[in-house]
């Protein structure tokens, strides 16, 4: 009998291996310091290992509740109370995800049908808009405005129409790394206020801002809470991104649907991991101590780029660093983003993702990211290579 694969036609036809995939094995290929892909190459706390071992050890290994441990979303809700001034309710309003990427793509297929439209920010995390077209919607790209990377709400406000199902916004922001402001937060609120607009508030980086700069949750803006799911990260928080551990806040009523396609898209997440983490959770001085120590690490890569011709951009939060190339002393400046990283990686040896990858049409303005949640013997190494730029 002959073999015969039937034909596929592709939900997702504009989407191949993702940038950090290809940068990362081409880092690995080169022996490059890697300082593309957004992932600590430190360890986490001892304690938080020991908690999870602990709870393996107590029999916690089979499935827990479909929306997460309760001692996790109550440790959760205690959270979110404490730092952002709004009280959800564990039983009916959190739900632990298998990261913070799930989440955003159990939101949008539990709200987003046929043709609706949701507006994208960009530049945006890669996974947003094949979540879009995955749930048949129509994603609509919006810029932030380029150089500074600040919302521009009278775009946003024209972007808005009777078809227009949701918005995902990102602070502090992947990948320009800067930080919405108070002003920035009663703007969209006011906006969305007249609309039946849903709000996707991605939040991952919430411990990482620095002074003068404070993270402002859509938790703490009455009129943007009722209408959010607000997405975080215990991954970034806790220097564990390869546990895949999310968490959603959302009003009940939002919850229920979103809990509706969590039980059949992962159905559960993790049960030692959820365990550890709401023991470890006990102590709040890991996520308070944070902005210090990765803006110890800002400061050290910054100090040294600046003995490059690398223009730095501010970094607000989140753990990136962007740099405009333009006024490098090498030919290879004047090459697209994506090629000079290319270069970058294979000649210079650090590895850096181009600020190109994160928007629809490849807009190019000479600014590349790279990521300084590394040991600080990477960083040093990482700057030995780039100070002859």
């Amino acid at each position: 009998m002959t073999e015969h694969t039937p034909s596929l036609q592709t939900k997702l036809p504009k989407v191949g291996t993702t940038i950090f995939t290809v940068m990362s094995a081409l880092a690995a290929e080169k022996g490059a310091v890697n300082l593309g892909q957004g992932f600590p190459d430190f360890d986490c706390d001892p304690r938080l290992i020991q908690a999870v071992t602990d709870a393996m050890q107590r029999g916690h290994n089979q499935y827990p509740p479909m929306p997460g441990v309760p001692a996790l979303r109550e440790a959760v809700a205690a959270k979110v109370q404490a730092l952002y001034g709004r009280a959800y309710q564990p039983a009916t309003e959190i739900t632990i995800t298998a990261g913070a990427t799930q989440a955003i793509l159990t939101a949008i297929l539990a709200v987003v049908r046929a043709g609706d439209e949701v507006i994208v920010l960009e530049p945006c995390y890669d996974s947003y808009v094949p979540n879009i077209e995955l749930a048949g919607g129509v994603a609509v790209p919006v810029p932030l405005t380029p150089g500074t990377f600040r919302p521009d709400f009278d775009k946003i406000t024209a972007a808005l129409t009777p078809r227009t199902r949701a918005i995902i916004v990102n602070s502090p922001h992947n990948p320009s790394a800067t930080v919405w402001t108070d002003a920035d937060m009663r703007k969209l609120q006011e906006i969305l206020a007249p609309t039946e607009v849903l709000l996707i508030s991605d939040e991952v980086y919430e411990h990482m801002v620095y002074a003068p700069n404070q993270h402002l949750s859509a938790a703490s803006y009455p009129g943007l809470a009722a209408r959010a799911f607000i997405v975080s990260s215990f991954g970034k928080t806790y220097h564990v991104t390869g546990w895949k551990v999310g968490t959603v806040c959302a009003p009940a009523a939002m919850t229920a649907e979103f809990r509706k396609v969590h039980q059949f898209n992962v159905f559960t997440v993790n049960t030692p991991m959820q365990h550890g983490l709401a023991a470890y959770m006990a102590d709040p001085a890991p996520y308070h101590e944070l902005p210090a120590f990765y803006a110890a690490k800002r400061d050290l890569f910054r100090a040294g780029l600046e003995k490059t011709r690398f223009r730095l951009l501010p970094s607000e939060g989140s753990y990136f660093q962007c740099v405009d190339i333009s006024a490098l002393a090498v030919p290879e400046r004047d090459l697209p983003e994506a090629e000079f990283c290319q270069w970058l990686t294979s000649e210079i040896g650090v590895a850096a993702i181009p600020l190109s990858a994160f928007y629809g049409d490849g807009f190019d303005q000479k600014v590349i990211r790279f990521c300084y949640a590394k040991k600080d013997e990477t960083l040093r190494a990482a700057l030995s290579r780039l100070e002859r730029l």
